[in-house]
């Protein structure tokens, strides 16, 4: 039993994802300031590197924040791009910073890359992959606001997108 005050090792790993969700967001904050409220756009990107690359050097040389600390993937060299490599994190492309609160643009990890609906499984409940950054124990998102939460393998509510909008996963093990 946990006691009051005291994190098990899985919620300590995701409050360490949270931080690294929000250490992205601040760059794609420099990042869209300086292309008119946009969020980087790699036309016919596959996963989520090539777009979120872009993002290095030039709006932060840190790189570490791309990989969760409860996954296994290798870390990335520093100030160096990663299109060819592999990043935990699976990206909202096509959003601005227009969209709202509501609007997803960042999360570990999914179990595929179609809009959810509430209840759906969003990340991986068995703790295999694919979605399994977290195990079994559900993942965090990021909205275009900056606010994120943590949620359980299932959806907590509807999570659709426009068709312009694309969710790139990261490349697959």
């Amino acid at each position: 039993m946990i006691g009051r005050g005291m994190f098990s090792d899985q919620q300590k790993l995701k409050i360490g994802c949270q931080k690294n969700l929000q250490n992205i967001y601040l760059a794609l904050s420099v990042y869209s300031t300086d292309n008119k409220g946009t969020f980087p756009v790699v036309e016919k990107a596959q996963a989520s590197e090539p777009p979120l690359s872009l993002l290095v050097p030039r709006s932060t040389t840190v790189t570490e924040m791309f990989i969760c600390p409860a996954s296994d993937d290798n870390k990335l060299p520093e100030a160096e791009p990663f299109a060819k490599r592999r990043i935990s994190y699976a990206f909202y492309m096509g959003r601005t910073k227009n969209d709202g609160s509501d609007a997803l643009l960042l999360s570990d990890r999914q179990v595929n890359s179609f809009p959810k609906i509430k209840r759906q499984l969003m990340f991986s409940d068995t703790g295999k992959e694919p979605g399994a950054n977290h195990s079994k124990s559900g993942g965090n998102v990021l909205f275009c606001d900056g606010a994120f939460t943590a949620i359980k393998a299932r959806a907590a509510r509807d999570y659709l997108f426009p068709t312009n909008v694309v969710l790139l996963n990261p490349k697959p093990k």
